[in-house]
């Protein structure tokens, strides 16, 4: 067993469910979407994007270009949280956690593509 395909596969898996995790529920109740899940998926997501920069292959630049694509739009989610909670003279309001959640559920359509790239290039492989 190769530990560092492990740790590979354990971070792009743990970064889809962080994130549906979060974009699980109503698209603007507030309530049922936390903002410490939001910073775990952040923080998982950008640990993926720095173990996916070292491979060269095709296949990898894919899984590279996946993982910016959801971190991008992760931070962006966070940034709008920002907004809404520091800067929103209306603070958090439903209009604002539905572009927060629909933001993390492009950032998790990102990460379904990066699983089954995973699986793929897994089944793929010979012994």
């Amino acid at each position: 067993m190769n530990l560092e395909k492990v740790i590979f596969g354990f971070f792009i898996i743990l970064a889809f469910t962080l994130n549906f995790g979060f974009f699980v529920g109503e698209l603007d109740a507030i309530h049922q979407h936390d903002s410490f899940e939001l910073f775990a998926a952040i923080v998982v997501n950008l640990i993926a994007t720095v173990l996916k920069v070292g491979d060269r292959t095709q296949l990898g630049a894919v899984h590279l270009s996946t993982s910016l694509v959801a971190d991008l739009q992760l931070l962006v989610a966070a940034c709008v949280w920002g907004y809404a909670s520091f800067g929103s003279p209306d603070g958090m309001t439903p209009k604002l956690m539905a572009t927060i959640v629909s933001l993390a559920g492009g950032a998790m359509m990102a990460n379904i593509v990066s699983v089954v790239l995973l699986i793929g290039e897994t089944l793929t492989q010979r012994r």
